[in-house]
């Protein structure tokens, strides 16, 4: 299977939540699909020739094929069983999000560590004790697990996943975590994210500050 980098696979990502909204037509061009993904049409159509030959010269890309295409490729033709570790605001957060199940995202089971919160109902989900963790993961053949507690707990937690045989991990603990070869790991850290707006800020700031200075 070849190889392809973060960066491509999340513009497909991006390219298909584009043909999700757009409301042009039944066609659209590499040019409108690179202008809305912010990119150029030679990226576009670099990235889709990774994956064979869609559209026609002059014609475009048919937008419910290659929306279809776009689902094979990021592996959204099936569904996945998730669960999630940390029942606090932030996993609260993930599991209400409702475009995890039309994607093909099916949170099956929570876990926590705090007794006070072991046995809350969530939309039917009972939320379970952390000890049932290894149990669970493989009894309902879980294939993605989000990590969503204390940096602390974190790698322990990532652990623990990766020793019951889950291959796929989404991270939102704001620390470093460490997996062996053949597991898939992505951290998401809004800390990071905030301080990349808050250089953005700063900078364009000090750059008004500048100009009228001069």
């Amino acid at each position: 299977m070849k190889r392809i980098s973060e960066s491509t696979v999340g513009r497909l990502s991006l390219y298909l939540r584009i043909l999700k909204e757009y409301a042009g037509g039944a066609t659209i061009s590499s040019e409108e699909l690179a202008g809305a993904a912010g990119t150029s049409a030679a990226q576009v159509r670099k990235d889709l020739s990774l994956f064979g030959t869609f559209g026609k010269r002059g014609l475009g890309y048919s937008v419910p094929e290659l929306t279809g295409e776009l689902r094979g490729i990021l592996g959204l033709g099936q569904e996945w069983r998730v669960a999630l570790v940390g029942a606090g605001r932030i996993g609260q957060a993930l599991f209400g999000y409702q475009d995890f199940r039309t994607q093909g995202f099916y949170i099956q089971a929570v876990f926590d560590s705090d007794a006070s919160k072991v046995g809350e109902r969530w939309n039917g989900t009972v939320v379970r004790a952390d000890e049932e963790l290894e149990r669970v993961l493989a009894t309902e053949a879980i294939d993605i697990v989000i990590v969503a507690v204390p940096a602390p707990a974190a790698q322990s937690v990532v652990d623990r996943v990766v020793a019951a045989g889950v291959r796929a991990i989404l991270n939102f603990a704001p620390t470093r975590i460490e997996v062996p070869a053949g597991v898939a790991l992505k951290n998401v850290n809004m800390a990071v994210e905030l301080e990349g707006l808050s250089y953005a800020l700063a900078n364009e700031r000090a750059n008004d500050r500048r100009g009228r200075a001069g």
